[in-house]
Order: C-alpha cells, then structure tokens, then sequence
C-alpha cells in the first residue's frame, strides 16, 4: 500500500505537470500568440520551476519525512494551481496590454501563473525517492523505478490532455478535472494509516 501511494503520487504528479503546461500555450495563446518564443517562454518557465522544485524537494526529505508531508505537498500545488483557474484570464489581459513584446509578455504570464505551482510539483518525485529508499544498495534502482513511473504519468498527461481533453472539455474544465484528481489524490495519501509511514 505504501508503495504504491508513493507511486501513484508521483505518476500523478507527473501527468498533472505536463497537462498544465499544455493548457498553459492554450491560455496564453489568445493574448501572445502562439509562436515558438511563446512556447520557449512556457517551457523555460516550467524547466526552471522543475528545477528548483527538485532540490527543494531533496532538502524537504530530509527533515521527518513522511507520506502526510508529502500528501500536502501534492495538494499545496493544486492550491497553488487555483489562482490560474480564478483569475488567470484577467491577469493574462492586463499583460498584454501592458507588455507589448509576446516574448516578454508570455514570459511573464507563465512565470506568474505556472512558476509556484510547478515548483511545489517538482517537489514531489525527490521526497518520494526519500521515502521509498529504506536500504543504500537499492537506491538506485528505486530511483529509477520512480522516475520511471512520474515521466510516464507525463507522457500520459501529455498525450491525454493534447489528444483527448482539450477535445471535449474547455481549458477552465480541464483545470477544474486536475485539480479534482489531484485533491484526491492528496486526501488518500494523507488520510492512509500511520502504518504507512512507519
């Protein structure tokens, strides 16, 4: 059960991150175009994010790390998602408006609307390596299993948002969805027996 929480965590974490980005060329798209800089400027924003989330991930493990915390973590980045969901329409209008130049302008809206959210999300798969990891010698292994399991949950999320939900579903929707699974998600894991985590 403990593993396979940890997995599912991380697996969902994954698909949550890469159908955000996807979603984030459609917001941005009406106000800055939809060019290769305003891609760039998405995925340089979500690199970075990723980036620090992943160490601030490994530092996190490191003092009393447990399922519950990393429960919260998951549902901190779905908070944190929200703002996108209430207000990102009006922010994205008020930038174009006052940054003329799509590059800088999408820039600046992915960094507002999709920096901490990630960031948070990139959290995830190294304190969930802390916690799988019980013994040195398998380490890598685990690692690489987990890896495994939160770059295939954002190929998926990928594939499945681009191919499927943006077909049936408005973006508002979709964003609505991720946040449900994702609250759900974190409410299982936190809510799982003590057992768990000892």
């Amino acid at each position: 059960m403990y593993r396979v929480l940890l997995f599912l965590i991380a697996g969902w974490s994954g698909f949550f991150v890469m159908a955000i980005e996807l979603l984030g060329g459609r917001l941005l798209a009406p106000y800055f175009g939809s060019s290769i800089y305003v891609w760039g400027a998405i995925i340089t924003v979500f690199m970075l994010a990723l980036s620090l989330g992943y160490l601030w991930g490994g530092y996190a493990s490191l003092h009393a790390p447990s399922l519950r915390r990393l429960a919260s973590i998951l549902l901190a980045a779905a908070v944190a998602t929200l703002p996108v969901l209430l207000w990102g329409e009006g922010l994205l209008e008020h930038l174009s408006a006052w940054i003329a130049d799509p590059r800088f302008g999408s820039l600046a809206a992915a960094a507002l609307l999709f920096f901490l959210p990630t960031c948070i999300s990139g959290m995830v798969s190294p304190y969930a390596v802390r916690l799988l990891v019980a013994d040195r010698t398998s380490a890598g292994q685990l690692a690489g299993k987990l890896y495994f399991v939160s770059t295939a949950g954002s190929a998926a999320g990928t594939l499945l948002t681009s191919f499927y939900l943006v077909l049936y579903l408005e973006v508002n929707q979709i964003l609505m969805l991720l946040l449900a699974v994702s609250a759900l998600v974190g409410i299982t894991a936190g809510l799982a027996p003590r057992a768990v985590d000892a």
